[in-house]
């Protein structure tokens, strides 16, 4: 078969063959971060691997500035490219790549004097305070090149190289779990093995990318363009939202388990986060993989292909999320035991919850998909306003009030609850704007 386009048609078979280099490049990132925690866990112990749980959203919030602009700006050279206009597509490429670069270098320098206050802020005492200082500071040093993987997962599929971007994401996967054997199993570097390891490994998913749009020239001189800066910043709203979001959610979820369970519920929340976002990373991947497609065919007014594409991504995330939410309960006791296989109690407490929080899945694709579809379709508003919804205001509203007014073992009912919730929004507003975009 020649090479997908984005100006293709797309039957059922077309779109899972685009779109799957995306699913497994978010899959394969997902399972190189569980790689850190497994040695962490079993070779550090149970409060360094707390602690990398409990500070990695501090760090994952001042980089999501890669998801705003690569998201955002995806959109919009998608759709500029869908309307003929293929140079000024690469201008505002160029422009944002470097505004990404900037920002990036600024956040990362300013986190290594806020570190300390975070952790203590999230309920680290003692000697956690000084494991997530260190795993911390490690990776914000290198912070842009984390910024730039997350940037150019994004562009390499407007680029029509999903494969490339699998391969390259599966370089950096491999080279961060070989390190992590060097420096924590050889060289006994501890939690600070992990994070340079975890280094590593996004030098290659940002670095590489970078020098392939620049022999591509994809990336030029380019002028000031603060209106297509604003769009991009527009249209990656909701996925910056999406991203600081789960960080917050997870703080709260890391607060009320640190006070209510110890460090034990704070692990049992790292291994099920861990896993989570593996299974998520389907739905995560799809809605990067398919994006520039609709961002195309919307900048073409080619309303019958984005009804298609529509129909066919709602039958594919439902179907998807029945098999994932089936598969986590079979697999939930044989997960867990890799991480915490060496103490009876927390196995039991984190296969229980395990089985309970990856109910939602039934319902998260939906979500996903649906906000993923709006910022291709230059909506930022809407998308933002389900991310919002869906995490900031449902998902924390029920961590923080189910377990007050049920107890603290509500707390794995709450993404459930409030998945369910947003897929009403969800569901509502692809039916409110179909006149509008005609889809």
């Amino acid at each position: 078969m020649s090479r997908i386009q984005l100006s293709d048609h797309f039957n059922f078979k077309r779109l899972l063959l685009f779109t799957y280099p995306s699913m497994l490049m978010v899959i394969f990132t997902s399972i190189y971060s569980i790689v850190d925690g497994v040695m962490v866990s079993n070779f550090v112990g149970t409060t360094p691997f707390a602690a990398l749980n409990l500070i990695w959203p501090f760090v994952a919030v001042l980089g999501s500035i890669g998801f705003l602009l690569g998201t955002g700006g995806c959109a919009l050279v998608a759709k500029t490219m869908g309307e003929g206009e293929s140079d000024k597509a690469k201008s505002i490429f160029s422009l944002l790549t470097y505004t990404a670069l900037t920002f990036s270098v600024v956040l990362g320098v300013l986190g290594l004097f806020f570190t300390r206050d975070a952790a203590i802020f999230l309920g680290a005492e003692g000697e956690m305070v000084e494991h997530c200082v260190v795993y911390a500071q490690i990776l914000l040093i290198c912070l842009p090149t984390y910024v730039m993987q997350v940037y150019f997962q994004s562009f390499l599929i407007v680029a029509e190289r999903p494969r490339y971007a699998m391969w390259v994401t599966i370089a950096a996967g491999v080279s961060n779990m070989v390190f992590d054997v060097v420096f924590i199993g050889f060289f006994d570097m501890g939690i600070a093995g992990a994070a340079w390891a975890s280094n590593v490994g996004m030098a290659i998913g940002g670095f590489v990318p970078l020098y392939y749009f620049y022999k591509r020239k994809w990336l030029r001189r380019c002028h000031w363009d603060f209106t297509a800066i604003r769009k991009a910043c527009s249209n990656g709203l909701s996925e910056l939202v999406l991203n600081i979001s789960l960080s917050l959610v997870s703080m709260l979820y890391m607060y009320q388990l640190i006070r209510q369970s110890g460090e034990d519920g704070v692990a049992a929340y790292g291994v099920i986060s861990y896993f989570a976002f593996t299974f998520a990373a389907l739905f995560i991947g799809y809605g990067i993989g398919v994006s520039p497609v609709v961002s195309y065919h919307y900048g073409a007014e080619n309303k019958r292909e984005m009804h298609s594409l529509l129909k066919k991504s709602m039958t594919i995330v439902v179907t998807a999320g029945i098999v994932i939410a089936l598969i986590a309960q079979v697999l939930a006791r044989p997960l867990s035991v890799i991480f915490v296989g060496y103490d009876e109690a927390l196995l039991e407490l984190t296969v229980h919850a395990f089985r309970i929080y990856s109910l939602h899945f039934i319902v998260t694709g939906i979500n996903i998909f649906a906000s993923e579809f709006f910022t291709a379709l230059n909506n930022g508003p809407i998308s933002a306003l389900i991310s919002l919804t869906r995490t900031l205001v449902l998902e924390s509203g029920c961590v923080l009030l189910l377990p007050f007014l049920f107890g603290i073992e509500v707390i794995w009912w709450a993404v459930l609850v409030a998945e369910t919730l947003a897929m009403l929004l969800s569901l509502s507003l692809i039916f409110k704007y179909r006149k509008r975009y005609g889809y």
